[in-house]
């Protein structure tokens, strides 16, 4: 039933309660299978350059507004300017069985006041692709936003060509909202963006979703997941 006001306007539907949300401040994220710590370049920067280089080109790098790096120097100098930002806060992934950083994500555009914020500069390295590293650095910051700061919208935008973002977006449990055209200028080129939400009410089912496909035992002797996750199978990788 469409709520109105006093004019016969229809209107939303109220939000009782609400106070704007806190800004992420976490300094540390801890899973089983990899832990988000707050990007420092010295702890970081070169695990996290050497950790890129054993990609076989640059492809990984077309749909970011950044990179790629040819040098160990050129990454450092990006990640000390990155690690001094609050938005985008810049989290590194650490592969706990190895204890080294294998890739970088960050929470950005922080709305508190409205309880929206965004999940974006997805830089995974070839050590955690197609590994549960990958989908529980996603499902930490999920579970942080929402449980603990309590957003109510969580975002992801890409280029709208970017397939593997896309089918990403969708493996996690966004849902497409639509495409905002010429939206972005970025390495001289247009880019179309996809915008994909999630909204706190369908948190909880998710949430059950990942937990169970995170679980040692969906996965076999090769590390080979049993049961997908959520809708389509879809690597998560950089957007």
């Amino acid at each position: 039933m469409v709520r109105t006001n006093e004019y016969g306007q229809p209107v939303g539907e109220p939000v009782p309660g609400w106070v704007p949300a806190p800004v992420p401040e976490a300094p540390q994220l801890a899973g089983r299978y990899c832990r988000l710590e707050v990007l420092d370049v010295d702890l970081h920067a070169d695990q996290l350059y050497e950790a890129y280089a054993q990609a076989p080109d640059d492809r990984d790098w077309t749909y970011l507004d950044t990179g790629p790096y040819p040098t160990r120097e050129s990454y450092r100098e990006w990640a000390k300017s990155a690690s001094t930002r609050t938005d985008p806060r810049h989290y590194a992934v650490i592969d706990v069985a190895a204890g080294v950083a294998v890739g970088t994500l960050a929470l950005l555009r922080h709305d508190a006041v409205s309880g929206v914020i965004e999940v974006g500069w997805v830089m995974f390295s070839p050590r955690l692709r197609r590994t549960p590293i990958s989908t529980e650095a996603q499902f930490l910051l999920m579970a942080y936003v929402f449980e603990e700061l309590g957003y109510r919208r969580y975002e992801w935008k890409c280029d709208s060509l970017n397939e593997p973002s896309k089918n990403a977006a969708l493996r996690l449990g966004f849902h497409y909202e639509g495409t905002f055209r010429n939206n972005v200028v970025y390495k001289g080129r247009n880019r179309d963006t996809a915008w994909y939400s999630i909204i706190a009410p369908e948190w909880p089912r998710l949430k059950a979703g990942f937990l169970a496909w995170l679980e040692p035992t969906n996965f076999d002797g090769g590390g080979q997941q049993l049961s997908k996750l959520h809708s389509s199978d879809a690597d998560s990788c950089a957007e």
